[in-house]
């Protein structure tokens, strides 16, 4: 086996053994439906191979990014909260995180050391595609959280209006708080799943003695959105005052009704402005070349016939 070979075969397990551990356990909504319905398990449904994979990945990504954990207390609350907004919430969450950055700066650094050893010829592309990794490895990760962030927030936004009526439907017909939520976890499994499992963990907390407001508190911490910090200070004061907790929650769900669809406009304006350089780059180009290219030709005829 060449030297160029045993450089690819670690660079492509090193990007396998990352992969692993970001979609390790993860899997599509239809088939956690069907492993429901047939009353498998989660663990009766992952393979062996991958399990056996990502268990080596928890196992050596801690040690890996032990080195680039923060020093002081303020980085690594930051960067604890960080990853709790991005859905996050494992103990070594932390360390995984670092240890993936590790991973990806290693790769590259073996791919240099190669390079200079002479195993692998010294080239400009070479260099390139190993400084990109080095990129990838400090920058890559952080990106990737705030995608992840952004993109969970923007499904708690869509599902939440959706919630608050099962809720108010649930209240109305005589449910208390704890059964209502315990109601929606149940109904909102299918269609929101996200949102689901974070009602669940808000179940769990006032089964531990936390009140409705409280919980929703701390789901809005966890999620650094707005819309659930509103809603927490609507059920805390419904509480507080003794007001109908029905009626509140249908006016709020109406409002982020509303602000949903006041989002969806401004994204419809906006897609009118950002087409215009696609337009300008790719379609207008091939049209002059369409409606101009013939009258350029005769004008060149034109100006070879005259003698010009």
């Amino acid at each position: 086996m060449t030297p160029l070979a045993i450089c690819g075969f670690l660079a492509v397990t090193s990007l396998v053994l990352l992969v692993s551990v970001v979609v390790s356990g993860r899997k599509n909504r239809l088939q956690l439906r069907l492993d429901e319905l047939a009353g498998k398990g989660v663990e009766e449904s992952v393979p062996e191979t991958s399990t056996g994979v990502a268990q080596l990945a928890r196992t050596a990504l801690p040690a890996l990014g032990t080195p680039l954990m923060p020093r002081s207390e303020e980085d690594r609350t930051r960067l604890q909260a960080r990853l709790m907004y991005a859905g996050y919430y494992n103990r070594q969450a932390m360390v995984i995180f670092s240890g993936v950055k590790m991973l990806l700066i290693l790769t590259a650094f073996a791919g240099l050391a190669a390079a200079f050893a002479g195993l692998v010829p010294l080239t400009e592309t070479w260099l390139l595609a190993n400084g990109c990794l080095v990129v990838l490895g400090i920058a890559g990760p952080s990106f990737f959280l705030d995608r992840r962030k952004t993109a969970r927030q923007n499904e708690f936004r869509h599902s939440l209006p959706d919630a608050l009526d099962v809720l108010v439907i649930c209240l109305e017909g005589g449910l208390s708080l704890p059964a209502a939520f315990r109601r929606l976890s149940q109904e909102l499994r299918t269609t929101h799943p996200l949102l689901a499992s974070e009602v669940e963990i808000i179940q769990r907390e006032m089964q531990l003695g936390l009140t409705a407001g409280e919980a929703l508190g701390q789901f809005a911490d966890r999620s650094d959105l707005e819309e659930i910090r509103g809603l927490a200070a609507v059920i805390t004061q419904a509480e507080r005052l003794g007001a109908s907790l029905s009626k509140a929650l249908r006016v709020h769900a109406d409002s982020l009704r509303t602000k949903r669809m006041q989002a969806g406009e401004e994204m419809a304006q906006k897609a009118a402005i950002k087409i215009l350089f696609p337009t300008f780059l790719c379609i207008f180009p091939g049209i002059f070349i369409v409606v101009l290219g013939p009258a350029i030709f005769q004008i060149l005829e034109m100006f070879t016939k005259s003698g010009m």
